[in-house]
């Protein structure tokens, strides 16, 4: 009897994951009608596969060179279509990154600040591990993001504002060199 359970438990479990919890999907893109052309670029659009890769590959090179060198490579699931991007359970955001598992770009996010700045929670992610940067101060994670990925708009939101300005006088005591050290005490 405890067999069948443990069996039952084995198929149920992880199927009540994927339908409850939409953002493990970026797991397994391809089950939810998207396209992946090797295992860093999927997309449900593959016109602007193109396109995908050279913000992909900028945001790349640029986070290594300025911020830091991101150890794997994340997924980076860009979606065309906003009904595709809600069906992995995001709506408001642009972009967004699951962890180390990967990044999930909205219609309105193809634009290389966004990719930058997910791609600096990745690294952040890399750096002080999934569950520290999840608990890290607001101010640190976003204001970090927002500031390191040159995101031009000045019609942010004033508590991201705040976020940034509030990294970058944090940042400016503790230096380039114990940045990741100084994070992990956050």
């Amino acid at each position: 009897m405890l067999k069948y359970f443990l069996l039952i438990c084995l198929f149920c479990i992880p199927a009540a994951v994927w339908m409850l919890y939409k953002p493990v999907r970026v797991i397994v893109p391809e089950l939810n009608g998207v396209s992946c052309t090797g295992e860093d670029i999927c997309t449900d659009n593959m016109l602007r596969y193109e396109e995908a890769i050279a913000l992909y590959e900028e945001a790349y090179e640029f986070v290594n060179s300025s911020v830091g060198i991101i150890e794997k490579k994340p997924r980076v699931i860009f979606f065309a279509s906003q009904a595709c991007f809600q069906s992995f359970g995001f709506s408001k955001a642009a972009a967004s990154t699951v962890g180390t598992s990967g990044i999930v770009v909205g219609p309105r996010g193809w634009k290389n600040y966004y990719i930058r700045h997910e791609m600096i929670h990745h690294l952040q992610a890399e750096r002080l591990g999934v569950l520290k940067q999840r608990g890290s101060p607001p101010w640190f994670k976003e204001g970090m993001a927002y500031s390191f990925s040159q995101d031009p708009r000045s019609d942010l939101s004033e508590v991201f504002k705040e976020y940034r300005l509030e990294f970058e006088k944090w940042y400016r005591s503790v230096g380039k060199k114990n940045l990741w050290q100084e994070a992990r005490k956050l």
